[in-house]
């Protein structure tokens, strides 16, 4: 039996063109239309079967966030209907549904109100919300006074403990530490393992593989695909592709740019290396605004989406607190040990301290790897010996 129906759905928000700056510019301007229509979803039907796991996948702006607010019944849209079966628990937005001045005790026993749950029966497990969020001795501070990894685990760390059929799942567990999101990793399954339905908007292909039956590809509003996971990773990587060539240039209001990526093997500009050489990779971004604790991450991925290599370089671990303006992060490899393919390199530059990715520059970027030697696969590993008797 279906957890989830949505039946020609869609969500259309009503923008103000050119807001006025002034009472009196607002009541010269009340007869006329000053909005414009935005189409955040297009017309579409979505079935979540009870107990499956469904990924969600679409690049900045495709109307990931949007569907799922939906589902959750955070928006109404503007035409379809949605049928829910069970109880929903969701992690949709940084802080979502916390009162920045109460604290973190009070907070977790409002989002129980919230789902109809009894004070008593959250009592009965506010041990464990607070054992998995680790907050022990922040619980009874407010909230406000909380870093964005402290509001994510004790987001996190409410929803799956309120025993819900439902469970959804933002993105925001990139703004988390990877030891944290290996955690909830781990209590998706335990949730699959318990029949409970799933749904995970991510822009991580690996975990819809890892953990997702089904998924779905949205781009610019409209389901593209619907179909294994798999298949649904390449449809995506080919619609990020076709839009981050389409958008060149980045959004005037955007806080952060990523301007190149470099790829080098012994000091020289490189997009073929042999396995086993050198490899350097630069990111080299723009900040328009101060970023308080910059992070730059970079991956490396295979052709068929699946991350090999990431890591998230904290530059106050390298002698760089807050900045702005134009900088270089290069991160070396002694040796790249994957073999034959062409790869992806990915990269996104965040503040540590806020919930926004600030920018993202993905399928730009690739790279190839020749291989002299015998082996096949995915890595180079160094042969010690072989012996036959």
């Amino acid at each position: 039996m279906d957890a989830i129906v949505a039946e020609g759905i869609s969500k259309v928000f009503h923008l103000q063109v050119n807001p006025s700056q002034s009472l009196k510019e607002r009541l010269v301007r009340l007869r006329g239309n000053h909005t414009r229509d935005f189409t955040a979803l297009q017309t579409m039907d979505l079935s979540v079967a009870g107990g499956e796991t469904l990924g969600i996948l679409g690049h900045n702006g495709s109307g990931k966030s949007t569907l799922l607010k939906c589902i959750s019944g955070i928006l109404k849209p503007t035409t379809g209907t949605i049928r829910i079966r069970g109880r929903i628990a969701s992690l949709l937005e940084l802080g979502a549904g916390f009162h920045p001045e109460l604290t973190g005790r009070e907070n977790v026993f409002i989002n129980a109100a919230f789902l109809g749950i009894s004070r008593a029966e959250i009592a009965r497990r506010f041990d464990d919300i607070v054992d998995f969020a680790e907050l022990h001795e922040f619980i009874d501070e407010p909230v406000k006074h909380y870093s964005s990894g402290m509001y994510v685990r004790l987001g996190f760390a409410v929803a799956i403990n309120l025993d819900p059929d439902i469970l959804l799942v933002d993105e925001v567990l990139a703004v988390g530490d990877e030891v944290f999101q290996r955690k909830c990793l781990d209590r998706v399954r335990q949730f699959q393992q318990e029949g409970r339905t799933i749904v995970v908007v991510t822009h991580a292909a690996d975990v819809v593989r890892q953990v997702c039956q089904r998924a779905i590809v949205l781009h610019h509003g409209e389901k593209v695909a619907d179909t294994r996971p798999g298949e649904a990773i390449r449809i995506f990587r080919e619609h990020l592709q076709g839009s981050l060539s389409e958008a060149a240039v980045p959004a005037p209001d955007a806080p952060v740019r990523i301007d190149d990526l470099l790829i080098h093997s012994d000091g020289q500009e490189a997009k073929t290396i042999t396995s086993g050489d050198p490899l350097a990779l630069t990111v080299v971004f723009t900040s328009l605004r101060r970023l308080d604790r910059p992070v730059v991450h970079v991956s490396i991925i295979s052709p068929e989406g699946q991350t090999l290599y990431a890591m998230d370089i904290d530059l106050a671990d390298h002698g760089i607190g807050s900045l702005e303006g134009t900088h270089r992060v290069t991160a070396s490899f002694a040796r790249i040990p994957l073999l034959d393919g062409r790869y992806m390199v990915s990269s996104r530059v965040f503040d540590q301290t806020a919930s926004e990715i600030a920018a993202v520059r993905v399928g730009r970027d690739e790279f190839s790897v020749l291989n002299p030697g015998k082996a096949h696969g995915v890595v180079s590993l160094k042969l010690e010996s072989v012996t036959a008797e």
